[in-house]
């Protein structure tokens, strides 16, 4: 807010700062990516990258947390307008999350959520058991994870092909789950089977372990 602030009345977070406070994307170090609606417009100001753009529309420009920040689709477009451009992996990476929390990303086609149809029928199984909605293949800390819930430090891991990857991979998902547990993350695994078969379980483990750790942290705070 500071920063939007600090470049006039019509400026508005955008790029990476806006991909971040949409949770599109993880926050990063750095400069506060802002936008003005004008070729015109003040002196660079210290950690703040300004972008001065004629095209912005003020249908393209909302709040979220009382900051004035670009939409999430008119955000996902201004990620390729960087230069340099973000990666094609971490622009898909926002598409695909902007989709996960049901947000509009201005694409006519959707892009697959998911790296599989186990973690399909997961995300499937949030929607239909009502549970928050997680952050889909992102980084905790090292790791790369299936699905977490950042507040209540919560990892799911969806177990396919991937305990049949033999003992190297084996010993890495547990070296993964050892260092996640340590910075206080909890990681679930739930199987084909189970997420198939025995969906209305699996939320209610999810749901459990959600509100007691949101208990827990309020508890703590």
């Amino acid at each position: 807010m500071a920063a939007v602030l600090a470049c006039g009345g019509q400026a508005v977070l955008s790029h990476v700062s806006a991909a971040a406070l949409w949770r599109l994307l993880d926050p990063r170090s750095g400069d506060i990516h802002v936008t003005v609606p004008s070729t015109a417009g003040r002196m660079r100001r210290k950690a703040i990258r300004l972008h001065r753009l004629t095209s912005l529309q003020p249908d393209q420009v909302t709040r979220r947390r009382r900051i004035p920040v670009t939409t999430p689709a008119r955000t996902i477009a201004d990620l390729r307008r960087l230069r340099p451009p973000v990666s094609e992996a971490t622009h898909r990476r926002a598409i695909r999350q902007a989709e996960v929390l049901g947000l509009r990303t201005g694409l006519a086609t959707p892009t697959a959520p998911t790296r599989s149809e186990l973690e399909d029928r997961f995300l499937a199984l949030c929607r239909r058991y009502k549970l928050p909605p997680p952050e889909v293949n992102v980084r905790v800390g090292r790791w790369e994870v299936d699905f977490v819930w950042r507040d209540q430090r919560l990892v799911v891991e969806t177990d396919g092909y991937r305990y049949h990857r033999g003992p190297t991979a084996f010993e890495t998902d547990h070296v993964r789950d050892l260092d996640l547990r340590t910075s206080d993350h909890d990681v679930l695994h739930f199987t084909y089977d189970q997420v198939t078969n025995h969906p209305s379980q699996v939320a209610n483990v999810v749901r459990r372990e959600l509100e007691a750790r949101s208990n827990a942290s309020s508890l703590t705070s």
